[in-house]
């Protein structure tokens, strides 16, 4: 029986999070497992793990999709689409106003100083989560040396997709029993050539926009593609620019930074899109576009993910899939730290985050917002 949860709540908590989740997704996923797990007890580190697992092995935003699970647990079919809808629209919102302004100006706005004070802070989110969950995920030896080959194959450019598999497939053949795992990555490119051939091949020719078009060029995106920004960018490519011409190489690419840069699902770029190409009505659609088959895939997921423990084959193959996730996302963190921390200021704010996150419990948003600040004030005081 699921515990009642009012969609009031989940509305209030999935929009905060859809306007302060910045990062991309291994960050939002950090930021719901203290929601959910740390702060609310809606889930324990197990149940938030193996969603996760679960959702990593599906096409679409893979922290868009864990919202939507969250929801389906806390109120199943209408959980599922508020809190789906919560977590998106904020990003939605934000990157069509920067599409208006984009065509308006012909340029994007300037966020470094965004980005300076909030990337130390989400890399804190990020590792005080890897800490967190890696009692859950590393609970046997074998676990935690599966997790350590995920991290040094995913080092040397191993396809993330064949690590997480690759894992899982080790864990079942050594028949590791203890329950474990946490698959956070952002999936960030998870078969992208399958990916690209599937939208080949559902094809699409040069011509004028219109909004049907428009709609099918993302649905079909949303309903094949493995990966984070970048892989959206090579399927993005593909249509809009090489077989449709309705983008410049440049305006993509700007596209794609707008959603790297913004809180929220990094898929919204379709929102800039949109409105880009289409005005406002094709912002609306090419998001309902990107993200209605993610609303499928996790209403369909529901139906078996709950089954996976109760098998011992399913239940090792996801533990294996559990360990490997994590060591991904200690790969992101690392990443995303030589990109952060920068200067000395960076590294406190850093190791303040950390600290205030561990033995103060502050809650993520509020030390985002401060993040903000200080990068204010240093590029008003530089």
């Amino acid at each position: 029986m699921v515990e009642q949860t009012t969609l009031r709540e989940l509305a209030l908590l999935f929009l905060r999070l859809g306007a302060t989740a910045f990062g991309g997704p291994a960050a939002h996923i950090a930021m719901m497992r203290d929601e959910v797990v740390a702060r609310r007890g809606w889930l324990t580190e197990q149940a938030f793990l193996d969603l996760l697992s679960a959702t990593n092995l599906i096409p679409g935003p893979n922290s868009t999709e864990l919202a939507i699970h969250i929801g389906w647990q806390r109120r199943r079919a209408a959980g599922l689409v508020v809190a789906g809808l919560s977590f998106i629209l904020p990003a939605m919102l934000i990157t069509s106003a920067l599409g208006w302004a984009y065509v308006e100006f012909g340029t994007l706005p300037a966020a470094s100083w965004l980005l300076y004070g909030v990337k130390p802070i989400m890399l804190a989110v990020v590792a005080q989560a890897i800490l967190s969950l890696a009692p859950a995920a590393m609970k046997t030896t074998r676990l935690r040396v599966l997790g350590v080959i995920a991290l040094a194959l995913a080092a040397f450019g191993v396809h993330e997709l064949a690590v997480l598999f690759g894992t899982g497939a080790l864990a079942l053949v050594a028949d590791v029993n203890p329950r474990s795992g946490k698959p956070e990555l952002e999936r960030q490119s998870r078969q992208p050539n399958i990916a690209l051939a599937a939208g080949a091949a559902l094809g699409t020719t040069a011509g004028a926009v219109t909004l049907p078009a428009l709609f099918w060029v993302f649905f079909k995106t949303g309903s094949v593609l493995f990966g984070s920004g970048y892989v959206l960018l090579a399927f993005l490519r593909g249509d809009l620019v090489d077989r449709l011409g309705w983008l410049t190489q440049g305006q993509l690419l700007d596209a794609v930074a707008i959603g790297q840069v913004t809180p929220g699902p990094v898929f919204t770029t379709a929102t800039f899109v949109g409105y880009v190409v289409a005005g406002l009505p094709g912002a609306v659609l090419a998001t309902v576009g990107i993200f209605l088959p993610s609303f499928v895939f996790v209403g369909l997921l529901t139906r078996i993910v709950g089954r996976i423990r109760d098998r011992a084959w399913s239940a090792a193959l996801l533990d294996g899939v559990n360990a490997a996730a994590l060591g991904l996302m200690a790969g992101v963190t690392w990443q995303l730290g030589r990109s952060a921390l920068v200067d000395p200021l960076t590294v406190g704010l850093f190791a303040g985050s950390l600290l205030a996150l561990w033995r103060i419990r502050l809650n993520s948003a509020g030390l985002i917002t401060a993040g903000a600040a200080v990068g204010l004030a240093r590029t008003l005081l530089g």
